[in-house]
């Protein structure tokens, strides 16, 4: 055809001619997908046969086979999906990249909710299924339950009677057989009532579960950002100086640090979104009532979980309680149900005085030379002067709150030692 010439085409025709082709897929590969969040294994029968049992246990160790999917699937999901990626590169197979769009946390939680909900309906016919089994196992001995004779009958060395006993045993068998069945049944009956649970998301109706999710999420995006400054001011421009090495020697590229922080962007995104969701669900509770300025020291609350504590400390976030049978523990405050008590208590002075002197079961003797209103400062017997925080604190074994002291140098070269 001419240079001036026109050729008319259909749009198929101009698609089939003039569309870049499109890319091929390797025939043995990973991929990371974005809609689970997992790594899959894609490699026909003939390459699994082919390796040998080391490299099976390597891929059973990390991947399960996915009979809808046809490919192996990583047990872990992202951000832990290294082991995974070492025992794909280790196979030789070919990084293809991400494939699918990213879920929403919310999205993520309703698929989590189906899921469970058709495991529950999968146990339920499991369970009506075993009992079944066991009713019929155990119905011919049923029916001859009155009859005497059957149970007493002693064994008689003839046809009758032996044929009457084998008979007789084979129901016996079968009876015990039913039980094991029944003990199936009530298993995959406990199996669907927790997965119920799982797809009722009862812990969204839980403050303090909540709460320490979105402390979870707060943290994990304050370790991102630190992550991503110290890439960006440091590393982005050693690498495009081309200064920075590995260790042993050779370049490390630009492109791998962006693609470092890339990633980090990514996990970013979807800490945002999960946060988003449990702020969301947080509010939908009430949100909290409870903090630093309105729960003291003294204080008595009840705690989910734990029922009526003690304050002992209030920080930002959380705060110390215990009760009187029950050691010191750190709860946050959207686990508070209510306040019992509102009594502030005043600060206790403790009653360690300079000169008091403890030996320890090491035969070591350690002596206070200074105390402070909060503090006391101890030397060991070579002199060596250090300080230590006296703590009112529960005592389980004796039900009532006293005065602790511990003395030494380490957890495991020193001892506690009490004052009412």
């Amino acid at each position: 055809m001419k240079d001036n010439e026109f050729r008319t085409m259909t749009p198929d025709e101009f698609a089939a001619e003039f569309s870049p082709a499109p890319a091929q897929t390797p025939d043995n590969y990973f991929i990371r997908n974005r809609e689970t969040g997992k790594l899959e294994l894609h490699f026909d029968k003939s390459t699994y046969d082919a390796l040998d049992d080391a490299q099976k246990r390597e891929i059973k160790s990390a991947f399960l086979w996915g009979r809808r999917s046809g490919c192996w699937i990583s047990r872990a999901k992202e951000p832990n999906l290294w082991h995974a990626e070492r025992v794909a590169k280790a196979l030789g197979l070919i990084d293809a990249g991400t494939a699918g769009e990213r879920l929403s946390f919310a999205e993520q939680q309703e698929r989590k909710t189906e899921r469970a909900q058709r495991r529950a309906e999968r146990f339920d016919g499991y369970a009506d299924s075993a009992a079944e089994r066991g009713r019929r196992l155990q119905q011919p001995i049923e029916n001859m339950r009155g009859d005497i004779a059957f149970f007493t009958q002693p064994n008689i060395n003839s046809n009758a009677g032996r044929a009457f006993t084998r008979r007789r045993d084979r129901m016996f068998d079968a009876y015990e057989k039913g039980f094991k069945e029944f003990n199936k049944s009530a298993y995959y009956r406990d199996r669907a009532a927790t997965a119920r649970e799982t797809a009722d998301l009862r812990e969204l109706r839980d403050k303090g579960f909540v709460s320490r999710r979105i402390a979870e999420c707060e943290s994990n995006l304050r370790k991102l950002r630190k992550n991503i400054a110290e890439y960006e001011n440091d590393l982005v421009p050693k690498a495009q100086a081309g200064t920075l090495k590995h260790y042993d020697g050779t370049p490390f590229p630009a492109e791998a640090v962006q693609a470092q922080i890339d990633t980090w962007l990514d996990r970013m995104e979807a800490e945002l979104d999960k946060l988003g969701y449990y702020q969301d669900a947080l509010d939908a509770l009430g949100g909290v009532t409870f903090s630093k300025e309105n729960i003291k020291p003294g204080y008595v609350v009840k705690v989910q979980r734990w029922g009526d504590v003690r304050v002992l400390s209030t920080g930002p976030k959380n705060f110390t309680a215990a009760g009187t049978d029950s050691f010191a523990l750190t709860h946050a405050y959207a686990e508070i149900v209510e306040v019992v008590s509102a009594q502030e208590e005043t600060p206790k002075a403790h009653p360690f005085k300079a000169g008091e002197t403890f030996t320890l079961r090491n035969g070591e003797t350690h002596t206070i030379v200074k105390t402070t209103a909060k503090t006391v400062t101890l030397q060991d017997g070579k002199g060596n002067a250090y300080r230590a925080t006296p703590k009112y604190r529960p005592i389980p074994a004796q039900r009532k709150f006293m005065w602790c002291l511990f003395v030494g140098h380490g957890a495991w070269a020193g001892e506690t030692f009490y004052r009412d």
